[in-house]
C-alpha cells in the first residue's frame, strides 16, 4: 500500500469515492469493480478487515490516534467522503431520470449488467465440471427469480436492516451488484432514491430555517428507514469483508461461477420493456398506498415494438455495455502504468 501523502492524492481518492458510490447505486455495476479497476481494491479490503477486535479495544481505551492509524483512517475517511457526496447527487439524478425516462434508464442498467457478466467471466479461468455445475445452479436460481415479479416495497425496519447488509456486498465483491439485489427485494427506489432524497431535503430545510418536516410523518419515517439502512450497510461492510475473505480463500471458484450464473439468469428482472400493472378502484382511479403512490399489482413482460423509442432503448443497452468495458479498459491501462 502506498500512503496518501500529497493533496493531489487526497483529491484523487475522493473522486474514486465518488465513482464507487455512484457505481453502488447503479444496478449491474458494483463499487468493487470500480475499486478493482482503479487499483485500490486490495487497500480497501485491507482497511475494512482492520475494523476488528483490536481496533475496538483501541477505541474503547481512548487511543483515537492509534485507532485511526490502525484502520488506515485517512484512506477510509477520504474514500467514504466521496461516496457520501455521490449518494446524494446520484440519488437526485436517478429520481428524475426514472420518473421521466424509465425505459432508457432500465435499458442502460440492462446493458451494464451484460457488460458485467462479460467482465467477470473474462477474469475467471477455472472452468471445470464442478464450476459449470454451480454456474447452472446459479443460472437456475436467477432464472426462477426473473420470472417472478419483483418483491413489493417493504419498509419494515428489520427487512431494511437486512437490505443494508446486502446492498454493500458489491463493494467487497467485484462484479456483484448489491443494488441489483435490492431490485429483486423490491426496495431499490425506497432505499437508494426516496430515503436519500428525504435526508437531502431535510438538510436543505434545516439550512433554510424550515422545521415543518418535524410534523411530516412520511419524512420522519423515511429518515428512520435511512438510518436503519445505513446501520445495516456499515454492519454488512465490516462483517462481509471478513466472511468474503474466508469464502474466497476456500471456495473461490464455485462462488464466482455461481455468481456468474445467478446474474445471467436474473437478467429478466431488469428487462427494460416491462409493463407495470397498477391496482385500480371501482371508479377506475389508481389505488394509492400510505405514501400517495400507485399500488403495483404485477409486472407484465412483453416484446418491444419496432419504433423510435425502442431503437433508442437498444442504443442505451449498448452504451451500458460500453461503460463497463470502458472501466475494464481503464483498469488494464492503469495496472500496466503502475507496473
Amino acid at each position: 500500500m502506498e500512503p496518501t501523502k500529497t493533496f493531489k492524492d487526497k483529491i484523487l481518492l475522493i473522486f474514486k469515492g465518488l465513482a464507487m458510490g455512484a457505481a453502488n447505486k447503479v444496478p449491474g455495476v458494483s463499487g468493487g469493480v470500480v475499486a478493482f479497476v482503479a487499483g485500490f481494491y486490495e487497500e480497501f479490503i485491507f482497511s475494512l478487515q482492520r475494523v476488528n477486535g483490536k481496533a475496538l479495544k483501541l477505541l474503547l481505551k481512548g487511543q483515537f490516534n492509534s485507532f485511526y492509524k490502525y484502520i488506515n483512517g485517512k484512506f477510509i475517511v477520504l474514500l467514504f467522503l466521496g461516496m457520501i457526496v455521490s449518494y446524494f447527487s446520484v440519488s437526485k439524478i436517478l429520481d428524475y431520470l426514472i420518473k421521466h425516462y424509465e425505459l432508457y434508464v432500465w435499458s442502460l442498467f440492462f446493458g451494464m449488467i451484460i457488460g458485467s457478466i462479460y467482465y467477470i467471466n473474462k477474469g475467471f479461468k477455472s472452468w471445470n465440471i464442478s464450476t459449470i455445475i454451480f454456474l447452472f445452479i446459479g443460472a437456475a436460481i436467477g432464472l426462477s427469480i426473473s420470472f417472478l415479479d419483483p418483491a413489493k416495497q417493504n419498509d419494515n425496519l428489520w427487512f431494511v436492516f437486512f437490505c443494508g447488509i446486502i446492498s454493500v456486498s458489491g463493494m467487497t465483491l467485484p462484479g456483484f451488484s448489491g443494488s441489483f439485489i435490492l431490485i429483486l427485494l423490491g426496495n431499490y427506489v425506497l432505499l437508494l432514491v426516496d430515503s436519500v432524497n428525504a435526508l437531502y431535503d431535510t438538510i436543505a430545510d434545516i439550512f433554510s430555517g424550515d422545521f415543518d418536516f418535524t410534523n411530516n410523518p412520511v419524512r420522519l419515517r423515511m429518515l428512520k428507514v435511512l438510518g436503519v439502512f445505513t446501520l445495516g450497510s456499515v454492519t454488512g461492510l465490516v462483517t462481509f469483508s471478513h466472511v468474503l475473505n474466508y469464502i474466497l480463500k476456500h471456495y473461490k471458484n464455485v462462488t464466482m461461477s455461481t455468481i456468474i450464473g445467478f446474474i445471467i439468469g436474473s437478467l429478466g428482472v431488469v428487462w427494460p420493456w416491462k409493463k407495470t400493472i397498477y391496482k385500480t378502484l371501482e371508479d377506475g382511479s389508481y389505488m394509492l398506498d400510505s405514501r400517495g403512490e400507485q399500488v403495483v399489482e404485477n409486472y407484465t413482460r412483453f416484446i418491444p415494438q419496432l419504433n423510435s423509442e425502442t431503437y433508442w432503448a437498444v442504443l442505451y443497452i449498448f452504451i451500458g455495455i460500453l461503460i463497463v468495458l470502458g472501466l475494464e479498459w481503464y483498469g488494464q491501462k492503469n495496472r500496466a502504468h503502475n507496473n
